[in-house]
């Protein structure tokens, strides 16, 4: 009888505290419901990409960054994959410490003509050894990409609420959780986003820093700074904006009430915190660029080549030789531009419209009908001298600037970082509509209709991301509009194999990005259709080609026998007979299957 009733008072002990345990967690949420919703909305996202994860294949550039990544991380050598600084790609290799990759390193000595082909090389090693850890191992690198997004999302949040309160904050960031475009890079190993993160991170570190000037808030900023440097190269546009505020703050320092000597010491401080974290990235080491890639400046930049060498062997007393090496392939990529296409247009210098248009077609229709609304909203404000929007304008017009002068028109993804400042202008924008008075029902209308549609694009384009469009783009093929990694990227490689295997198939031709590298390890020979000399395609029942090589703008033919190359118009129109033909299958609108006998 006593141990029933000492059992019953410890149930009621238990039920009590359970009880009062979600008594608590009631009482937070009711105090906190903009934080509440904010982790709802990200815990949603994270189970959108983890499923995206699995159902779709490595994209073409993880190919590459993944097997980079690890070699950064174990080696420690940067030479692999150089046009991308090693943070990113080294924090998604981290779960590859415990699956512990079979991974052959380049032979020494070998030498080739440039940068790229030591980075081919060595990943034409690296997954054939682990065929049997093939998805594993995109999996879990890609995994360790979706903190990264859920970060961005919680900065947002941060950074919205700072400037316009609690609802616009969870405003901004349930419309950042349902746009395709981010739902699309948030999974990838690729350092598109985490520079969106790093980004926003500096100008809210900047804000910080200009409400408090203390060495403190100064190391931070360095920290912020140095870590958006080995994110992606072009941030490199955050010096100019450093460079500005130390000027401005020695021009004004009376009118400030600071002295010119406080802030060059906060300016030392910023740059060595800077300059320590870049030179950590790289584990502290600077070696001599190697021989492929001292032939690989001597060849594209013969005039100024001492200049160059002369550059590297100075700056790399202070900064890694390579994270100098791969703004200078950054800076020759620029200079020469990439083929690429716009509303059936080709060039290779890119368009300055490029983003804007890109911008236009790839969003959803209520988000693009938001940021062009917030962003004139934002701009009568500061006119008006609401000096909170000065936080969201002056970023999104540096990188927007930015952008539209580059000459590497190839996919939306560049244009991420803009993307935040967009987010956050539309859920302020979207809070003011909710405080008005008069027409209430039609402003909450309003805002219904705006999340509600853009729910419905959200699951309409579920998995297929990467190649959304919005209905904008309604005339023609999503390829006529643009191309590359817009409307092809190579992840859905698996379904075409899936395809392929049920009708009995093993072989195709194709001309795909990514699912070259990645179609043998669901057992698919694959044989690129372009003619090389001394090579014999076979033919195959099927023929696999790719939304961006419909487009011709990645078509890339080899030089035959004699040597001679095709035209501009012949590269591009290579394969424009398939353009007209009905394809039998297509997956995940970037993979066009044609049966060509029977």
């Amino acid at each position: 009888m006593e141990g029933a009733l000492k059992k019953q008072e410890a149930g009621a002990t238990i039920g009590d505290a359970i009880a009062h345990a979600f008594a608590v967690i009631r009482q937070l949420i009711a105090a906190r419901k903009a934080e509440a919703v904010c982790a709802a909305l990200l815990i949603v996202m994270a189970a959108n990409l983890f499923a995206a994860i699995s159902s779709k294949s490595l994209t073409n550039d993880e190919l590459v960054h993944i097997p980079a990544g690890y070699y950064h991380l174990v080696a420690g050598k940067f030479q692999l994959n150089n046009e991308h600084p090693p943070l990113v790609k080294m924090w998604a290799a981290l779960p590859l410490l415990f699956l512990q990759p079979n991974e052959a390193q380049p032979a020494p000595g070998e030498v080739s003509g440039n940068f790229a082909e030591e980075t081919w090389k060595y990943l034409e090693q690296f997954w054939p050894h682990n065929r049997e850890n093939f998805e594993a191992i995109f999996f879990w690198t890609r995994a360790m990409m979706i903190p990264i997004t859920l970060g961005l999302g919680i900065l947002i949040f941060v950074y919205a609420r700072d400037l316009f309160g609690a609802r616009a904050a969870a405003l901004a960031v349930a419309l950042y959780t349902l746009e395709p475009t981010v739902l699309a890079h948030g999974r990838i190993v690729h350092t598109d986003l985490p520079a969106a993160f790093a980004f926003l991170l500096f100008f809210f570190v900047l804000r910080y820093y200009l409400k408090a000037r203390t060495l403190w808030r100064a190391l931070l900023l360095g920290l912020a700074t140095g870590l958006a440097l080995v994110i992606k190269f072009s941030m490199i546009v955050l010096w100019p904006v450093l460079a500005a505020l130390a000027i401005a703050g020695f021009i004004f320092a009376a009118r400030l009430q600071e002295s010119r000597k406080r802030i060059a010491v906060h300016l030392g401080i910023i740059v060595c915190v800077m300059i320590f974290v870049v030179n950590a990235a790289y584990y502290f080491r600077s070696p001599p660029i190697e021989a492929a890639d001292v032939k690989w400046v001597q060849t594209m930049s013969a005039p100024s080549f001492n200049n160059w060498m002369t550059f590297f062997q100075i700056g790399s007393k202070v900064v890694p030789t390579y994270w100098l090496f791969g703004q200078y392939n950054v800076m020759l990529h620029n200079r020469d531009g990439h083929p690429t296409s716009l509303l059936g247009q080709y060039n290779r210098n890119g368009w300055w419209y490029y983003f804007p248009v890109a911008f236009a077609l790839k969003t959803s229709l209520p988000f693009l009908i938001l940021s062009l609304a917030a962003l004139a909203w934002s701009l009568w404000a500061l006119w008006k001298r609401d000096w909170r929007f000065f936080w969201l304008i002056i970023p999104f017009a540096i990188y927007a600037a930015m952008s539209m002068s580059s000459k590497i028109n190839i996919g939306i993804r560049h244009f991420l970082p803009a993307y935040s400042f967009l987010f956050i202008a539309a859920g302020a924008l979207l809070d003011r509509l909710l405080r008005v008075k008069y027409a209430r029902h039609l402003t909450i209308a309003i805002v219904v209709l705006m999340f509600g549609w853009m729910s419905v694009e959200m699951l309409r384009a579920y998995p297929d991301y990467i190649p959304y469009m919005n209905q904008l783009a309604s005339n023609h093929p999503h390829w006529w509009y643009l191309s590359d990694s817009n409307v092809e990227w190579g992840d859905d490689a698996r379904d075409l194999a899936d395809y392929l295997h049920a009708r009995g198939e093993t072989e195709v031709r194709g001309a795909l990005s990514g699912a070259w590298g990645t179609l043998q390890f669901y057992d698919i020979g694959y044989h690129e259709m372009f003619p090389k000399p001394g090579r014999v395609i076979p033919e195959t029942r099927y023929v696999a080609i790719g939304a961006s090589f419909l487009n011709g703008s990645t078509i890339a033919i080899p030089a035959d026998e004699q040597g001679r190359l095709v035209s501009e118009e012949e590269r591009i129109n290579y394969l424009a007979p398939y353009r007209a033909r009905i394809p039998e299958a297509i997956f995940g609108n970037s993979i066009f299957l044609y049966r060509l006998k029977d």
